[in-house]
């Protein structure tokens, strides 16, 4: 092993300790947690979530800060503490501040009405496609966007992504010309049009 490579240093029980999962996470104002044998709950201002935990991952509220441990042997270790810690993290996270996820139509008469608890888009098909909000997520249409703004709000960063990406898949952005739904910054990679031969002189 080189001088630059190094590895996290064997617990007692022959496990590896990740560097990342090793670190406690901070409970901010307002967000309490409560560890079962099974699962960890966690609430705050923007909402609660609740996560199965992982097989040979434990997870500990310690001065207000939760610690994951895993007994799991080897690499495995390493790899289960991680995944948690950064699972729980995103948990505390998303009811203490929420997620965020904006997404942009373009399109002659490319637009999106919401109705209750569900959108409505007009993208340019026959009929006009109707989305019904999952559980815990919030849909804003900014007024001075004229229907082609949506922003998503929620507590839940995975349900967020994933109602993003759905949203998305109604009519992804196209390489010519760019038209459909795309996530704001997101740079589509467009192509050049079929350009005109020239005729011989």
């Amino acid at each position: 092993m080189s001088a630059t490579e190094t590895t996290a240093a064997p617990a007692a029980n022959g496990s590896k300790t990740s560097r990342v999962g090793k670190r406690p996470i901070d409970l901010p104002k307002g967000v309490t947690a409560n560890v079962h044998a099974k699962a960890v709950d966690v609430k705050g201002p923007k909402g609660s979530l609740s996560r199965a935990i992982v097989d040979r991952v434990a997870i500990q509220l310690d001065a207000g800060k939760l610690v994951v441990t895993s007994t799991a042997p080897g690499r495995d270790g390493s790899r289960l503490q991680g995944l948690m810690r950064a699972l729980v993290a995103s948990m505390v996270k998303g009811v203490a501040d929420g997620y965020e996820k904006i997404l942009e139509l373009k399109g002659t008469g490319y637009r999106v009405e919401l109705k209750g608890a569900t959108l409505h888009f007009a993208l340019g098909f026959s009929h006009p496609i109707a989305f019904v909000l999952p559980d815990g997520i919030k849909a804003t249409i900014p007024g001075d966007s004229k229907g082609t703004v949506l922003v998503l709000n929620g507590a839940d960063k995975e349900a967020i992504g994933q109602a993003a990406a759905k949203i998305r898949g109604f009519r992804p952005p196209e390489p010519y010309g760019g038209k459909g739904v795309r996530y704001r910054g997101e740079r589509v990679r467009e192509k050049a049009g079929k350009a005109g031969k020239g005729g011989k002189k």
